[in-house]
């Protein structure tokens, strides 16, 4: 039977690996949500987080460019009241607003006939148009890994962008190789789903995360 960690849990997991997130905060109330995001600046994000929640979007459970503290309230409110019974306990998870033009999806799964494997590809409103995806076997060494970024097809992606520097491929590997070295290390880990991966001002950063258990 498949399990899955909340978004805060995967990201903290993940982040022992060396995965780049954000300073986030997890609390049970709106009150402590306007707490905690006074305390992070705005604009923020507010999402509904649980172990049984999996696809935040598709419920509209996020709130995104929080500008205030009675946007936070509110929201928040929303958010715990939009929770149904087949989702278990649930908190409110407070980050920073990051706002990028370039997006990357990272993942890894071992349920294919030739054991683990990690990706990473191009997402957002690209992954669609491009197609863009580069899979390896693990265990991968960090040569292996790095090529992951030369194959990908849109090499513009990876260079300036848009009024942006290139991105510090250093950081994204990082990415790519936390998710490895997750899947390699924990048999129990049956899939990593990291997406999206922004490019910030040239640095990755994951926002979202998704790991599933057996």
């Amino acid at each position: 039977m498949t399990t899955t960690l909340s978004e805060a849990e995967s990201k903290r997991l993940l982040a022992g690996y060396g995965l780049p997130v954000l300073d986030e905060r997890t609390v049970a109330t709106a009150a402590a949500a306007v707490v905690a995001a006074n305390d992070m600046g705005y604009p923020c994000v507010l999402k509904l987080c649980g172990d049984a929640i999996a696809h935040k979007t598709e419920r509209n459970l996020v709130r995104l460019s929080l500008g205030t503290s009675a946007d936070v309230e509110r929201s928040a409110q929303e958010l715990l009241g939009q929770a149904i019974s087949a989702d278990g306990p649930v908190e409110l998870l407070v980050a920073p607003m990051v706002r990028a033009t370039r997006e990357f999806i990272v993942g890894a799964d071992r349920s294919g006939d030739f054991g683990p494997v990690v990706m990473i590809g191009v997402g957002g409103i690209f992954a669609e148009v491009f197609e863009d995806v580069v899979f390896r076997l693990l265990p991968a060494d960090e040569r292996e890994l790095d090529a992951m970024l030369d194959d990908l097809d849109t090499q513009a992606m990876l260079g300036e962008f848009r009024g942006e520097p290139a991105v510090d491929r250093a950081q994204l590997l990082s990415v790519v190789q936390a998710v490895g070295n997750a899947m390699i290390d924990r048999n129990d880990i049956e899939s990593i789903d990291i997406n999206p991966v922004l490019i910030a001002d040239g640095n990755a950063i994951a926002v979202d995360a998704l790991v599933a258990l057996v």
